[in-house]
């Protein structure tokens, strides 16, 4: 009888002692803060291309690294112009990363540009290009018009919206009046 109740007592002990002891979760943010040369909260910095404002990017925390030319963004969002300084679209994006020396600004986790006419494009990850005043993205995008919707894998267009160009799996849907169909 002892016996038995030592086997069970040392049974007992191996098996609590394999249980998983669980870990806090790991979050970015405090890493980031670690390792960036500057953090800074509330941010507002114009885009200029050859002396020309292009638009200004808005942030709600701008992580600062690679000798203050690359910066990591939260909440981030943008407001473009033409060279007379006229709306030419806006953009919004949970996070995002701008990088001085190339002019880009990456938007990720569900980006929304919208025309200055009410379109908006919205996609995981889309990329604006100053130098040739573009957006583009090689990801999934749904572009919504009054009633029309225009679905697709990756494109290329103007921060407005007007000139655009589906690259892949291009598709959508709209109203036509029946007036406007042959007969």
């Amino acid at each position: 009888m002892k016996l038995l109740l030592v086997i069970t007592a040392i049974v007992g002990i191996a098996a609590g002692g394999c249980r998983k002891a669980t870990q806090p979760p790991v979050t970015g943010d405090a890493a980031l803060a670690d390792s960036a040369d500057q953090v800074l909260f509330d941010v507002r910095y114009m885009l200029t291309q050859s002396g020309i404002k292009r638009g200004q990017m808005f942030a709600d925390t701008m992580f600062v690294f690679g000798d203050q030319s690359r910066f990591l963004l939260r909440r981030v969002r943008a407001n473009f112009s033409t060279e007379t300084g006229a709306p030419n679209g806006t953009l919004r994006g949970d996070r995002g990363t701008y990088d001085m020396r190339t002019q880009i600004l990456e938007g990720f986790g569900n980006v929304v540009v919208t025309s200055t006419d009410g379109r908006r494009l919205s996609s995981n990850h889309l990329r604006y290009t100053q130098a040739r005043n573009e957006i583009s993205s090689d990801s999934a995008y749904t572009m919504v018009r009054g009633a029309d919707t225009q679905r697709g894998i990756g494109f290329i267009s103007d921060p407005n919206l007007n000139e655009f160009r589906c690259l892949r799996s291009c598709g959508g849907s709209g109203l036509v009046p029946i007036g406007t169909l042959p007969r």
